[in-house]
């Protein structure tokens, strides 16, 4: 029996990279893991679960961006090489400055992708995003026109491409919608965040738009399994494997705003609804005004609703919107060709209020929700 692949996580403390570190821990699929990330685990409001995955016999502290950083990230007993390296790192919030995503985002994926193909790896996986496309409500394909519509998108595109051009890297690009799942903070949090403020003062929430603009969706666990499928795949591959291989990881539900606005509704039993083509229109000229606004009216509830509830602690949920989130832009995709290619299934075909309640419950479940 051959020895199991050893395993190298950048950002291993962040959302996808623990949720990996759990998945591959849990199955015995390696030989060795090691989870790197700058902060240490103590700060990364990691939960019970996760805390034998990510423990601190694997846990390297180290900026993956640094190059005299890489013997310690790198450097195995015996002189051996690890066989996957996934790249979970890189700035993940949004309406940030392009020197940060150029810096944490972009010069993180570059350092770390020559050294993998120095050390000649057998599969470096990156992870990108669903928003290098251009925006269209039909699903996009890998082979669609791209135009990123988010800053950190511009710089993920960048760092694909880039990526790409490094001679003898093993290279692996996967997109993805938008990732939901226990304990996450970003795009569902922040609408259940807004949904709870909008209960709490019984009033309608209500979306700007359409219905039918698409915030396709997809679960972290699915999201590590394509992971690791994917890694597994690539090295049965015949070389060269040109062009890179690089494929869509979105479910099967088509989200939209019209499905979360009716998950709001069902979840929180509140009114959810839509301003009408010119209060759109007006928001489309004045974001940086509507946002304010919008942050305005629900920051402070959230506080009262916090205190009410005696969460002292500062927690990773906010309600805050982000302008780059607000956008009139489809976030649409066609996930098809990574089930055909690879034999994928998904386990969360769909984002459902069964889904939404299991999210509730582990915010609950750390004292995060008020």
């Amino acid at each position: 029996m051959a020895e199991k692949p050893a395993v190298l996580i950048i950002g291993g403390l962040g959302y996808t990279g623990r949720h990996l570190a759990r998945y591959l821990h849990e199955n015995s699929l390696t030989s060795e893991i090691r989870l790197v990330d700058k902060h240490l685990p103590e700060l990364a409001w990691l939960a019970p679960e996760f805390k034998e995955a990510c423990s601190r016999e694997r846990f390297v502290q180290a900026d993956a961006s640094r190059e005299q950083a890489f013997p310690r990230i790198f450097d195995r007993e015996g002189g051996k090489q690890f066989d996957y390296v996934f790249n979970c790192g890189g700035e993940t919030r949004y309406s940030q400055e392009d020197e940060v995503y150029k810096m944490r985002s972009y010069g993180l994926s570059m350092a770390v992708g020559k050294e993998a193909a120095k050390r000649k790896v057998k599969c470096y996986v990156e992870i990108s995003t669903g928003m290098v496309y251009k925006p269209d409500s039909a699903p996009r394909k890998e082979t669609d026109k791209l135009k990123p519509w988010s800053k950190l998108a511009k710089w993920k595109l960048s760092s694909e491409e880039d990526l790409a051009k490094i001679e003898g890297l093993n290279l692996l690009v996967l997109r993805t919608a938008h990732v939901y799942g226990p304990y996450t903070s970003k795009f569902l949090a922040t609408a259940l965040c807004m949904a709870r403020v909008y209960q709490f003062l019984g009033r309608e929430m209500k979306f700007l738009w359409k219905e039918d603009l698409r915030t396709n969706t997809v679960h972290v666990e699915d999201v590590v399994r394509a992971l690791w499928t994917g890694a597994e795949w690539y090295v049965k591959q015949p070389e060269p494997r040109r062009p890179v291989p690089t494929f869509n990881i979105v479910d099967h539900g088509n989200t939209s705003q019209g499905i979360m606005a009716r998950l709001m509704h069902d979840t929180f039993n509140i009114a959810t609804g839509f301003h009408g083509t010119l209060i759109s229109a007006f928001a489309r000229l004045n974001m940086d005004h509507v946002v304010d606004e919008v942050n305005d009216e629900t920051l402070d509830p959230w506080a009262d609703l916090q205190t009410k509830a005696g969460i002292g602690q500062s927690t990773p949920l906010s309600p805050f919107m982000e302008k780059e989130l607000l956008k009139d832009t489809d976030l649409s995709m066609d996930g098809s060709a990574f089930e055909r290619t690879t034999g994928f299934q998904y386990q969360h075909p769909q984002l459902t209020k069964d889904e939404i309640e299991k999210v509730l419950a582990s915010y609950r479940a750390m004292g995060w929700w008020p």
